[in-house]
C-alpha cells in the first residue's frame, strides 16, 4: 500500500507539473503572437500615415488664367480658365460667335496667356482690313493694330510683339525656300547664322527635316527648340 501510494503520489506532482508548464507555455506564446500583431500594426499604421502626408504633395498643380474676350462674341467679359486652355475654349466659355464674327484672321488653337485679350472682329471690320493692301498681309498687321489694342488671338500677332519683345513669328518659316531677310525674323537668328543656313542647304542639299537644322554652325539645341514651332522644311 504504500508503496502504491508513493507512486501515485509522484504521478499526480508529474500530471499538475506537466499542466503548469502548458500554460506558462501557451500564455507566452499569445503573448507573442501578440506582441507581433502589435508591431505589424504600428508598422501599417505608420505606412497610412506616409501615403496621407504624401498625398497632398502629388496633387497636381492647376494654374488658372484670366482672359479678356470682346468683340463679336455673346457674352463678352473677363473669363477664368486653365493653363493650356486655347482661344476656342474661351469662345465656348463666352457663349460663343455671334453671326456677324468672322474669325478668318484668329487663330482659334492658339493656347491663351494670363491677361491676354481676344477681339473678335466682324465681317465689316475685316474686309476693311483688306481694302487696299494684300489680303494676308494687311489682315494680319490691321488684326493687331486695331484700335491701338493688342489682339492675342490674332494669327501675326507676333508682327508687333517682334518689335517689342523679340518674340518668334506665327508664320512658319522654310528652310529650303526662305529668304535670307526671312530667316532672320526667326528669334535669335541673325544675319550670320541665316548666312549659315543658306550655306548649308546650298552645300550639303535641301533639309529632310527641322532637326537637321541643328547640323548648321552656330545654332545648337537651346536656339532649335525655341524656334523649332516657326519652321518648317
Amino acid at each position: 500500500m504504500t508503496f502504491t501510494y508513493r507512486y501515485r503520489k509522484q504521478i499526480l506532482i508529474g500530471i499538475c507539473l506537466f499542466l503548469v508548464l502548458s500554460v506558462l507555455g501557451l500564455s507566452l506564446l499569445f503573448q507573442k503572437n501578440d506582441t507581433k500583431k502589435t508591431s505589424e500594426d504600428i508598422v501599417l499604421n505608420t505606412e497610412e500615415e506616409e501615403i496621407e502626408v504624401k498625398k497632398p504633395e502629388e496633387e497636381e498643380q492647376v494654374t488658372y488664367y484670366q482672359v479678356d474676350i470682346k468683340g463679336e462674341i455673346n457674352n463678352p467679359g473677363i473669363y477664368e480658365v486653365k493653363e493650356g486652355s486655347r482661344v476656342i475654349d474661351v469662345i465656348r466659355l463666352a457663349g460663343d460667335l455671334t453671326s456677324n464674327a468672322d474669325t478668318s484672321v484668329l487663330n482659334l488653337s492658339k493656347k491663351v496667356k494670363d491677361e491676354m485679350v481676344i477681339i473678335v472682329y466682324s465681317y465689316d471690320e475685316v474686309a476693311n482690313f483688306t481694302e487696299t493692301k494684300e489680303k494676308e498681309k494687311i489682315e494680319q498687321e490691321a488684326c493687331i493694330k486695331q484700335s491701338e489694342l493688342i489682339n492675342g488671338a490674332c494669327i501675326g500677332d507676333s508682327s508687333l510683339t517682334n518689335q517689342e519683345e523679340n518674340s518668334e513669328p506665327s508664320i512658319k518659316i522654310s528652310l529650303n525656300n526662305a529668304t535670307l531677310e526671312e530667316l532672320m525674323t526667326l528669334n535669335g537668328i541673325g544675319e550670320s547664322k541665316a548666312k549659315a543656313i543658306i550655306a548649308y542647304r546650298d552645300t550639303v542639299g535641301a533639309f529632310k527635316s527641322i532637326e537637321e537644322l541643328k547640323n548648321v554652325d552656330g545654332i545648337g539645341d537651346t536656339l532649335f527648340e525655341q524656334i523649332k514651332e516657326n519652321i518648317t522644311m
